[in-house]
């Protein structure tokens, strides 16, 4: 059912991105976008980008639907966190930590090794070799190769493999930034704590977190050393960061658990906001519409202006075909939180699927506002082609699926839409000019592979 829901890919609040890789299809792997979980995880890392002089526009975190406990960092400054680890985690100070440790990684070229390699990497291709070097690590050493194999010619040993020495210098880096913004350290601690005591296993049987970075009781005792001279180690997450993160493992328990286990963990006699937030996911992935627009109403009458119960709302219509008032209640979303890049793909894609053409130029209108602040998001592009090309416009319609295949690295295929919009758009033009641009970086591109 979860697989059914998630196919309107980005209409929806909640999406999952399946990696179009044969490795990464074998485990499931999969990365999801959703715009309250984006904002949460923004609220974290902003601060700590800023304490470590990185660019925060610059620092992008994709959210890993797996349920092993793991974060890396790979190709320049992308972090990867696993749901597992964001559902075990005790309180957001713990998923801030191993940002912050992460960051340090960044920070201190970790990663020089593969940096280069890796800056332009794909999703796709940085997926299966992170998997490649999880099964290597694990004693599957010919399937880790094989994963890792295709022209990158990466050693798995450089790739996800920090020193003890790189550790530490990783660990200090990340309480200064913790201090910097003014956050206590010791949720990196708890969380190591957590992993401490998996060493000791099989390595098959470890999450991938302690296979990558090396736990040892020395290295949680200097850290203890170093948090407790801190003069924030004692301070708690506020009120609304708390809020916060309860909504989001509520969130992503709703989508992501059968929902069996979603109402033993959030049961109907639990009146909190997480527990009916996840109940409204819940019921509405059963589907029972009635009850799932119940929980979502009642949430609604209390907090009449919070865009993410709108958001999940017109996901609910939208899904059961009620596009008309889908598009209301996105409208809403949209209004409370008019920069949200996916609300308003959302909202213009809605509007493109309510049959009206009259709407088109606002579809079209709120998409490209969305492209403005996540221009890598393919499926953007794919709705923009189709409100341009209901609305008449050819050349736009060509330009985005050539923009499109060029993310996805469908080379060919970008290179025929860049040249059906350069026969279309006027010479010259910055659409023109762009086709052009993508039309040689594709030509390029394929004569690569075919090298």
């Amino acid at each position: 059912m979860l697989m059914r829901i998630l196919t309107f890919a980005v209409s929806i609040c909640f999406v999952v991105i399946f990696i179009q890789d044969s490795a990464a299809q074998r485990r499931g792997v999969s990365l999801i976008r959703d715009a309250e979980i984006e904002h949460i995880i923004a609220s974290y890392t902003t601060p700590l980008s800023l304490a470590a002089n990185l660019d925060p526009s610059s620092v992008r975190v994709h959210i890993v639907n797996d349920a092993f406990l793991n974060a890396f960092v790979v190709g320049g400054q992308r972090v990867f966190i696993n749901t597992g680890l964001l559902l075990r985690a005790k309180s957001p100070n713990q998923i801030i930590g191993v940002i912050a440790h992460e960051l340090g990684h960044i920070a201190g070229g970790h990663l020089a090794r593969t940096q280069e390699a890796l800056s332009n990497a794909s999703v796709p291709t940085i997926i299966a070799m992170v998997l490649g070097a999880a099964a290597a690590a694990a004693g599957q050493g010919q399937a880790g190769a094989a994963v890792i194999a295709g022209g990158q010619h990466l050693s798995q040993r450089s790739l996800l493999q920090y020193s003890r020495t790189q550790e530490s210098a990783a660990d200090q880096a990340a309480i200064r930034y913790l201090e910097a913004s003014q956050q206590s350290s010791r949720g990196l601690i708890e969380f190591l704590e957590i992993l401490g005591d998996q060493e000791a296993l099989l390595s098959v049987n470890q999450d991938p977190y302690v296979r990558s970075h090396p736990i040892s009781r020395e290295r949680i005792g200097t850290l203890v050393r170093l948090v407790e001279q801190s003069p924030y180690r004692d301070k708690l997450p506020s009120d609304e960061a708390m809020t916060q993160f309860k909504r989001m493992q509520a969130k992503l328990t709703g989508f992501l658990e059968q929902p069996a286990r979603t109402f033993q963990d959030y049961p109907e006699s639990d009146r909190s906001i997480p527990a009916r937030y996840a109940r409204a996911v819940a019921y509405y992935r059963i589907p029972e519409l009635t009850k799932a627009l119940a929980e979502i109403d009642g949430l609604l009458a209390e907090m009449p202006e919070d865009p993410y119960f709108h958001e999940l709302k017109g996901q609910m219509l939208f899904e059961h075909g009620r596009v008309t008032e889908a598009v209301q209640s996105y409208r809403l979303a949209n209004r409370h939180l008019p920069d949200a890049p996916l609300i308003q793909l959302a909202l213009g894609q809605a509007l493109v699927a309510s049959g009206d053409n009259g709407v088109l130029p606002e579809a079209i209108q709120h998409i490209r506002r969305s492209l403005t602040k996540d221009p890598r998001n393919a499926n953007a592009w794919k709705h923009l082609a189709l409100a341009y090309g209901r609305s008449g416009d050819l050349g736009n319609a060509a330009m985005a699926s050539a923009e499109r295949a060029m993310l996805r690295g469908e080379w060919l295929d970008a290179k025929r839409f860049a040249a059906r919009a350069l026969k279309i758009l006027a010479r010259g033009t910055p659409g023109w000019l762009r086709a052009q641009d993508i039309e040689h970086a594709a030509d390029r591109e394929h004569k690569k592979k075919k090298k």
